[in-house]
């Protein structure tokens, strides 16, 4: 499983700044914030995403998905569990995997693998299968909201972030 720790931080946090979200760092060992799974998985808090070195890439883009979907001005009363429907969290589910793409040294391949990893479910057997050929719901979503467009690429909101291209 791909942890924060195994990424760049500062890419992590350019990536969500993007959309206006903070990515907050907590201590190893410490409670994350605004956890829903608890343990070593992401959380939320109006705009920020909460991750510790040891939580999972997937956690944090599934989490940051969450907050990037929802219009800014319903994301300040989000604590905890941001999902309003199920089409919202099938979306997301589409929307970290691309945003897997969009952060160095992770892409979509991997984000789908530590997802089937994590356990997440899909009816057809497997994350990359859902993405692939079960999600034309989800992709529907995503484009109505100007979130991807028609060949299904990522649409990255237009901030002027440069990643920090750690070592």
């Amino acid at each position: 499983m791909l942890t924060l720790a195994d990424v760049c931080f500062d890419d992590a946090a350019a990536l969500l700044a993007r959309y206006d979200l903070l990515l907050q760092r907590v201590d190893d060992g410490e409670p994350i914030p605004g956890s829903y799974w608890g343990e070593c998985e992401a959380g939320l808090i109006g705009c920020t995403v909460y991750a510790r070195g040891d939580t999972p890439v997937h956690s944090l883009l599934h989490e940051a998905a969450h907050l990037i979907v929802l219009p800014p001005e319903r994301r300040a009363a989000v604590h905890t569990d941001a999902t309003d429907s199920v089409e919202e969290e099938d979306a997301v589910c589409v929307l970290q995997a691309l945003l897997g793409d969009a952060l160095p040294g992770v892409g979509r391949d991997r984000v789908l693998a530590d997802m089937d990893g994590w356990g997440y479910t899909f009816r057809l057997g497997s994350a990359r299968a859902y993405f692939e050929h079960d999600a034309d719901n989800a992709w529907h979503w995503l484009h109505e909201r100007g979130l991807v467009d028609r060949e299904r690429r990522v649409l990255l909101a237009n901030k002027a972030v440069v990643p920090a291209c750690c070592p």
